[in-house]
């Protein structure tokens, strides 16, 4: 690891919690090639999806899961039992 990179770290590491968030958002976003979508756009994104699932479920094109059944299997995920 370069020296400039270790120190780049060290003073990452030393920021706040919420701060280490922020610029572990930022540098994720740098990734990538288009800018992050505003709130309003994820929020429509959301109303579609939400909307287009809701169609799906009266349609009867999805299967219904009882929610105990649901966090039955996550807690024997969970101790590993499958």
């Amino acid at each position: 690891m370069a020296a400039i990179l270790k120190e780049v770290e060290a003073q990452a590491l030393a920021l706040p919690i919420n701060e280490r968030g922020d610029l572990i958002h930022r540098l994720i976003l740098s990734l990538e090639d288009r800018p992050e979508d505003t709130p309003a756009v994820v929020a429509k994104a959301w109303d579609e999806e939400i909307a287009r699932r809701v169609a799906d479920m009266e349609a009867g094109h999805t299967q219904w899961i009882p929610a105990e059944e649901v966090f039955s299997q996550l807690d024997a995920i969970a101790k590993g039992e499958r």
